[in-house]
């Protein structure tokens, strides 16, 4: 009876599990693949309870939603002969889950393939054009035929391709620093322009300044020697006048400047004759 018993508890346990095993539950995001020994056999897109049986079936669940794919840096050489390293992402879903497993199994197992084939894509839109074309308004273009022949590609894996775009355009950094020195030769270059043109006005304006000044120190002078002129003429006859007057007052007073001037105070020594006209007004006081 004990044994009976035990044995009724170990199948209703083994039925319980059997029965556990053999139920999954599909949710909104996800659709199902089930496989029987290692084949597909069937495909669940609508969410809700299913069942497979036990040990000999099992479920591959894949995304719905789209989904991200984020391909490696890859250097493309436009049509122009230039270098530009390109890095690109793509968002695509899951259409046809048996084709998917067929050909790739995984997600993960898509990314060489679908990286392949991206760059492969780009080469031959952005290969055709020149780089000018890549990093101008055309890019939108471009990345839209880019997505177009990824699409065509991408059907073999069971995939649709939302969009492909580039989410980084660079220069090789070899080529980012010529174009760096070119860039510094050109600022350079316009510096020193700058420059010249500002020596060649500072030497425009001290000439002016020269000029100028050369013009006002001789306008000075000639003002100066034309009052001058008219003080001496002033004065030569202002002396006319008083010689006129007092002849003899007259020469007794130039007398008396030059006697000023000729006996000061110093090392000089003047050897002339006591009956020289110099000494004339020291002779006779009263001037006779």
């Amino acid at each position: 009876m004990k044994k009976r018993f035990i044995i009724l508890i170990s199948f209703l346990f083994l039925t319980i599990v059997l029965a556990y095993n053999s139920m999954f539950f599909v949710e909104q995001r996800i659709q199902s693949l089930i496989l029987q020994f290692g084949e597909p056999i069937r495909v669940i897109n609508e969410p809700g309870l299913n069942f497979k049986i036990p040990l000999a079936q099992n479920v591959v669940k894949f995304d719905k939603r789209i989904l991200l794919f984020d391909n490696s840096a890859e250097e493309i050489i436009a049509a122009d002969k230039k270098r530009l390293i390109v890095d690109a992402f793509v968002r695509y879903k899951i259409i046809d889950p048996l084709k998917f497993y067929q050909t790739v199994r995984f997600e993960a197992a898509l990314n060489n393939r679908l990286g392949s084939v991206v760059n492969n894509s780009l080469r031959a839109v952005l290969g055709r054009v020149p780089l000018e074309a890549v990093i101008s308004d055309r890019r939108e273009l471009l990345m839209q035929e880019v997505s177009g022949l990824v699409a065509e590609r991408a059907t073999q894996f069971g995939i649709s391709i939302e969009e492909v775009r580039i989410k980084k355009a660079d220069l090789p950094s070899e080529n980012s620093e010529a174009i760096y020195r070119r860039m510094q030769t050109e600022r350079q270059q316009e510096a020193a322009q700058i420059r010249a043109i500002g020596e060649e006005k500072a030497r425009f304006i001290r000439a002016e300044s020269e000029k100028q000044k050369t013009v006002l120190l001789a306008e000075a002078q000639r003002d100066s020697d034309i009052l001058r002129g008219e003080g001496d003429a002033e004065k030569n006859k202002i002396l006319g006048k008083a010689f006129n007057k007092d002849p003899d007052f007259f020469a007794f007073y130039r007398a008396m400047q030059a006697y000023s001037k000729a006996l000061t105070e110093g090392d000089t020594t003047m050897v002339l004759s006591p009956k020289s006209d110099f000494f004339e007004f020291f002779g006779n006081a009263e001037g006779k």
